[in-house]
């Protein structure tokens, strides 16, 4: 029986077990466990756990203070950075799709302050998606030039602070329709 050497078509094995334990665990938070395996896994990192931890910090449940919130989105940002720069270079990629921290950075940029609402929940799951996806004007160009992590990270921190400025706009303009009045 003769074994082949795997070919440029052969899926990238995370966890393989030939690799050190020091790259297994960076793929593993990188990936966020399963979920950087799952078919369009940055819309399902933000749907399963973005939306969730959003909810749960949120005023209604753990009132977790805009401090807090900001200080933990500066931590997971610089997190983000650099696993995407390491993860990247053990997975001979860009911006690998296996690696799903960079997702979460964009939608909770989209969030910083944003009330609550299912309405303004659900608009900034769907515009920031929409936006990250379209790469919008400065979006493109940082993913292109800026090298390594910052590259990866910095288009989804565009596209959050882009969906951020739209909910914050809507939030002023029609706090009804937003869920953050009641008419």
């Amino acid at each position: 029986m003769t074994t082949h050497p795997p070919s440029d078509s052969t899926p990238v094995d995370d966890a393989a077990a030939d690799r050190p334990l020091r790259q297994r665990l960076i793929l593993l938070i990188g990936g966020l466990g399963p979920l950087g395996r799952a078919p369009a896994s940055g819309t399902v990192t933000v749907a399963l756990l973005g939306i969730p931890v959003f909810v749960l910090a949120s005023p209604l449940v753990l009132g977790v203070p805009l401090w807090a919130y900001l200080t933990a989105l500066v931590l997971l940002t610089g997190l983000a950075i650099w696993i995407h720069d390491v993860g990247d270079r053990i997975l001979g990629e860009k911006d690998s799709r296996r690696l799903v921290l960079d997702e979460l950075v964009g939608y909770f940029i989209a969030m910083i302050a944003v009330s609550p609402t299912w309405q303004l929940i659900a608009l900034g799951f769907f515009l920031e998606r929409a936006i990250d996806i379209a790469k919008v004007p400065g979006a493109r160009q940082i993913e292109r030039r800026v090298p390594g992590g910052w590259g990866v990270v910095g288009d989804d921190i565009i596209a959050g602070l882009y969906t951020l400025g739209i909910l914050h706009l809507l939030m002023w303009a029609a706090p009804a329709a937003m869920g953050c009045a009641s008419g």
